[in-house]
């Protein structure tokens, strides 16, 4: 009886998920941005980008990838998991940064604890402020035969 229960439960579960990013609905942009793209896959070329909080039509549905319309009429790819079917209020004047790091219970105050244990951050600021071109990326992907993640 349990497990009838179980497997109901999941199957519930999935049936809204699908539902909720169904053609047709309208869902909003959780992330800082996200880039709309031409297809699917990490490395489809970029068309536009898309904001906090901004509101998109679903077209379709592709795995873990949506095809949305935006307000301006725009038509392109973006990762499902850069959206959510509840409006979006913006956090004020906190990066995303910020955000991400609060969510995970980190915040400069707890920053102050660890380097009282002498942990220092300098290289890890460091690493932050790299940038590597989505051409490089592709690169040394496809240089290293790696699984292209699309």
């Amino acid at each position: 009886m349990k497990k009838l229960i179980l497997v109901l439960f999941f199957m519930i579960f999935a049936a809204g998920l699908s539902f909720s990013q169904s053609a047709g609905s309208t869902m909003y942009v959780a992330v800082k941005s996200t880039d709309l793209k031409k297809g699917t896959g990490f490395f489809a070329g970029k068309i536009g980008a898309l904001a906090l909080g901004e509101s998109v039509t679903v077209v379709s549905v592709s795995g873990k990838w949506l095809q949305v319309r935006t307000t301006k009429n725009l038509t392109g790819w973006a990762a499902s998991d850069s959206f959510t079917n509840r409006r979006v209020v913006s956090a004020g004047s906190a990066s995303a940064s910020e955000v991400a790091l609060a969510g995970k219970g980190f915040s400069a105050e707890a920053e102050v604890e660890y380097r009282k244990d002498g942990l220092n951050y300098t290289s890890v600021d460091a690493v932050e402020k790299l940038a590597v071109s989505l051409e490089d990326l592709e690169k040394f992907v496809n240089s290293g035969s790696l699984k292209r993640g699309d």
